[in-house]
């Protein structure tokens, strides 16, 4: 039998259903985001205290990665002259298919999209129109083809001064997750973002990072420890929850990410003591290690459309050693004269899992039955039932705008 059909038939979805109250569920952040509280926990020892303080916590020769990846204004509402409302909520660029050049166009772009109230935009386009400057410019989406639950959506405007970076980004609306039951405000613009986000190109906050504060980050710099930064886009699929009986039968997200090659060296070097900021960066991380087993053995070259599958990864040799995984990359990055890695990944980290890049990680407290809930127990085993059973008998706030737990080996 497979490994990983072996580690998922000892894994049922049952035990990770907790219940969740709703006044638990944070609909607004703290006023100042280090004032947000921090569980700590190391072995046996489970401490509360303040954000502001996790300096404290962290071991000294660690690094911590973060993710830089800035939240699009994704949702675009579009109003028919019948007077329903559609909303056009893009998900992922299809064409041009990199984020980078999607953004940067000033001719038309085709994005795949979630579209609300679908039923009523049965043909033709939909328009809408945006200032910019003194100037009012039209939006138009057309239809461009389905992929299951999405649709290809193709976008033009009548504006060519304008690349399709700042009509999203006045035509959008920030797309706050769905457990948060109100609408944006313009507090939102600035504290669903961290205060590293520079590349456009997700749909929800990597929100372990919306904690750290100018103050904070320089604590941990005058302690010494070191920070580096990767990119990965987060997609809306990181919402979706395990409804199938058995993990082999949900279906894992894709998201894209890109590393510069002198990150991989800095990675390199702190080699086991390595603090991911959030989730997004562990599994940026463990997907980079088998990028480079993938490149070691022969499965993919270093260029192209760079993929961890949702399970190969269980599948793959896992005696190379994370010194030759990341050199190897670095050699092949070198040897196409390539600066950056850009790859992405669909890779499912469930219990059972053995984590190759981390010594711990940063995170906040998630949905019942998620996959951001299975990596937590594939990290802290069994204990992880402990640890948000503290949280919910101690006041503390949960999802992305509530607060924050440190956990270490």
């Amino acid at each position: 039998m497979k490994k990983i059909e072996t580690l998922a038939g000892r894994i049922s979805m049952a035990d990770y259903a907790y219940d969740l109250p709703e006044d638990k569920i944070a609909q607004f952040p703290e006023k100042e985001r280090d004032n947000s509280k921090l569980l700590f926990c190391r072995g046996d020892l489970i401490r509360d205290d303040i954000f502001r303080n996790i300096a404290n916590y962290i071991p000294r020769n660690s690094l911590l990665v973060f993710n830089n990846t800035r939240v699009i204004r994704a949702r675009i509402l579009f109003r028919k002259e019948t007077g329903a409302s559609i909303e056009v909520f893009c998900i992922e660029p299809l064409d041009p298919g990199d984020y980078e050049r999607s953004f940067s166009s000033t001719k038309p772009v085709i994005w795949k999209c979630i579209v609300g109230n679908l039923k009523k935009w049965k043909s033709g386009s939909l328009t809408k129109r945006i200032l910019s400057g003194d100037k009012e410019s039209e939006v138009i989406a057309e239809k461009a083809g389905s992929n299951g639950e999405t649709i290809n959506v193709r976008f033009s405007w009548d504006n060519p001064g304008l690349n399709f970076g700042e009509i999203i980004e006045k035509a959008g609306r920030l797309p706050l997750p769905p457990y948060i039951k109100r609408e944006d405000d313009g507090n939102d613009a600035v504290s669903y973002q961290t205060l590293f986000s520079r590349v456009n190109g997700s749909v929800a906050a990597p929100t372990a990072g919306l904690h750290f504060t100018g103050e904070v980050l320089e604590r941990i710099r005058r302690k010494g420890i070191r920070s580096a930064e990767l990119t990965l886009h987060i997609g809306a699929g990181t919402f979706k929850p395990v409804k199938t009986i058995s993990v082999l039968e949900h279906e894992m997200h894709t998201e894209h990410f890109i590393i510069d090659r002198n990150t991989i060296e800095t990675i390199l070097a702190f080699r086991n003591n390595i603090l991911p900021v959030g989730t997004t960066s562990v599994r940026t991380l463990e997907s980079l290690y088998w990028l480079g087993v993938k490149t070691i053995t022969g499965g993919v070259p270093v260029a192209g459309a760079l993929t961890i599958d949702q399970w190969e990864s269980y599948e793959l040799i896992d005696y190379i050693t994370v010194d030759e995984s990341l050199t190897a990359l670095i050699e092949a990055l070198d040897s196409k004269g390539e600066k950056y890695l850009h790859a992405a990944t669909r890779l499912m980290i469930i219990p059972g899992y053995n984590f190759r890049m981390i010594r711990g990680l940063i995170t906040n407290f998630h949905q019942p039955g998620s996959t951001l809930l299975l990596m937590v127990s594939a990290f802290t085993g069994e204990k992880w039932k402990r640890i948000y059973d503290h949280a919910l008998r101690n006041g503390f706030r949960f999802l992305s705008y509530g607060d924050a737990s440190l956990i270490l080996k």
